[in-house]
């Protein structure tokens, strides 16, 4: 029954989502997520093709935006591991909540990093245009496929460089792994309910295929990354015309 309902992508509202969420509980899942991203190792896929493109930059500041970066785990521990490798990466962060926004924002003068975090809406406002990696983490299966394929034609054409996508993948072991390990690293009941529910939301690896060809993201690589996530990435080259722009004649 699982396999088959797996087939097929079922988004379900994720309590996480829901307006008008306590922030005592909100506070709690976001403190449970940070655990299973760190378990997860997905900021050290994310981090091999920026660390690449900053060596390329030499000493000019790469500037990299993490879109829907929820509590800025993943933000922040990119700015961490570059500030240890002595890399000039500026990382920021933006999400549509405030309460994120402002746990971010703590997290981050905590660990004394000098990472912006902003209030904005990634589906609706436009993207900034002055960084040269925009990356998204654990949020494209938020989204059905139209709004994730603008999405995706966005970050493309709002990206200097690079685009980057982290994001679970469809399957039994990934839902099994998303069930386990969501008890085992958190005690909150929004993320035990949201995280297998995430995977029933998510993309498998030919879907993401076909999203990145449809959004104009021509040569986007997708690879499989521990545990069961995809790591989407792309990168514009000299050639490259601006996604969704007339060509000259």
């Amino acid at each position: 029954m699982l396999l088959q309902s797996l087939a097929q992508r079922n988004r379900q509202p994720e309590w996480m989502d829901q307006p008008g969420i306590d922030p005592l509980a909100h506070s709690q899942a976001l403190q449970g997520l940070r655990r299973i991203n760190a378990f997860s190792g997905a900021v050290g896929s994310l981090f091999a093709p920026i660390r690449s493109l900053a060596r390329e930059h030499g000493d000019q500041p790469l500037r990299v935006l993490d879109l829907a970066c929820g509590g800025g785990d993943n933000t922040t521990a990119l700015a961490e591991r570059a500030r240890r490798e002595g890399l000039a990466i500026q990382v920021d962060g933006s999400d549509l909540s405030p309460q994120a926004v402002a746990i971010a924002t703590k997290n981050a003068a905590e660990q004394a990093l000098s990472t912006r975090f902003f209030q904005a809406d990634a589906l609706n406002d436009p993207l900034p245009d002055d960084y040269d990696v925009i990356l998204c983490s654990l949020f494209l299966h938020h989204l059905d496929e139209e709004q994730a394929v603008d999405l995706l034609r966005r970050m493309g054409r709002a990206s200097r460089c690079l685009v980057l996508v982290n994001d679970l993948i469809r399957s039994p072991l990934g839902y099994g792994l998303a069930w386990a390990g969501c008890r085992l690293l958190s005690r909150s009941p929004i993320v035990h309910f949201d995280g297998p529910v995430s995977v029933q939301g998510a993309f498998q690896l030919q879907e993401v295929r076909a999203l990145a060809a449809r959004s104009g993201l021509e040569g986007a690589a997708v690879q499989r990354s521990w545990p069961e996530r995809y790591l989407l990435s792309w990168r514009r080259s000299l050639a490259s015309p601006q996604l969704g722009m007339p060509q000259p004649q």
